[in-house]
């Protein structure tokens, strides 16, 4: 599990989580399964599941205490 910065202030540490199953930790004692596809200066974008359904979702990267990737998946190329 890794551990964001003071108040996310890097970014590099979850761009290897990009096109990968993460699972987050907030500030606000939130946590969940989010697949990321972006990671900007100060916010990440990806996919949250809920309501049945994966929905276009945005975190602050202030609010994220902690994440863990999972293992890249494989292909055929």
């Amino acid at each position: 599990m890794e551990q964001m910065p003071h108040y996310g202030q890097n970014s590099r540490g979850i761009q290897n989580c990009i096109y990968r199953f993460t699972y987050m930790w907030l500030r606000n004692n939130d946590n969940f399964w989010f697949y990321l596809t972006a990671v900007g200066e100060y916010r990440v974008y990806g996919y949250r599941f809920f309501g049945g359904r994966w929905n276009q979702y945005s975190i602050d990267l202030s609010d994220i205490v902690n994440y863990h990737c999972s293992p890249p998946t494989p292909t055929l190329y």
